[in-house]
């Protein structure tokens, strides 16, 4: 399995109280499967997501990412498992707003150090081939204020398949944007991740968006009560 977690709590003190906003997740996601996260405002999507990604800790359970165990690593060696096997797109897009997009998409790579990817491909040329591939080509020495909302989140779509991720998490992709450039964005990180071949976890309120995906995991009171497989994608 590419993604296991197995009982996944999480809690958080709370007015003299201890307040649990996820209690007990199980989830195995194989490599390159598409999995939707959906559920209600508060019912513990956001924290599966962080917690599955390694940018938190759970208070019991377990994750491992690609065989890896993240309880067994440091801050230092979760950091580095992520910047060489996870992508990345946030709702709120995350951009560096002094740098240009070209620059954005330069940032995971640069971050490991490497001047060429595994194929031999220079990273610069590597960023603009991705800008290019979410229709930015003549945008890539813009800065994010001079990009509209839809631009900045294609320019966080290619930064996420920079290092060509194992490990592609969304955490509501379309949240800021409107339906149709949402959608836009929606065909062009499904259609990167059929290339790329990437395992993804998106979390979604879009029902249409979850049926794209290959499995449909829903959470209620940070429980998982509902996993099954969706439509097929177009």
């Amino acid at each position: 399995m590419m993604i296991e977690a197995r009982g996944l709590t999480k809690t958080y003190p709370s007015g003299g109280r201890t307040l649990t906003v996820l209690h007990g997740a199980d989830l195995a996601v194989p490599a390159r499967q598409l999995v939707a996260v959906v559920g209600p405002s508060g019912s513990g999507k956001t924290t599966l997501l962080g917690l599955l990604a390694g940018l938190d800790r759970p208070t019991a359970g377990s994750v491992r990412l690609d065989g890896t165990d993240l309880a067994g690593l440091g801050e230092d060696a979760r950091a580095e498992l992520r910047a060489e096997k996870v992508g990345f797109v946030f709702q709120t897009f995350h951009l560096l707003h002094t740098l240009t997009a070209l620059e954005n998409v330069l940032v995971p790579l640069e971050l490991r150090g490497l001047r060429e990817t595994a194929s031999g491909e220079p990273i610069r040329a590597r960023a603009v081939t991705l800008l290019e591939r979410v229709g930015l080509g003549e945008r890539t020495h813009h800065y994010p204020a001079q990009l509209s909302g839809g631009e900045q989140q294609r320019v966080a779509v290619a930064r996420a398949f920079a290092n060509a991720p194992r490990i592609l998490f969304a955490d509501e992709p379309t949240g800021n944007l409107d339906t149709a450039t949402g959608a836009r964005v929606i065909d062009l990180l499904l259609d990167m991740n059929r290339e790329a071949g990437s395992t993804v976890v998106l979390v979604t309120h879009d029902p249409a968006l979850a049926e794209r995906c290959d499995r449909v995991v829903r959470l209620a009171g940070g429980r998982v009560v509902g996993d099954a497989l969706a439509g097929a994608r177009p």
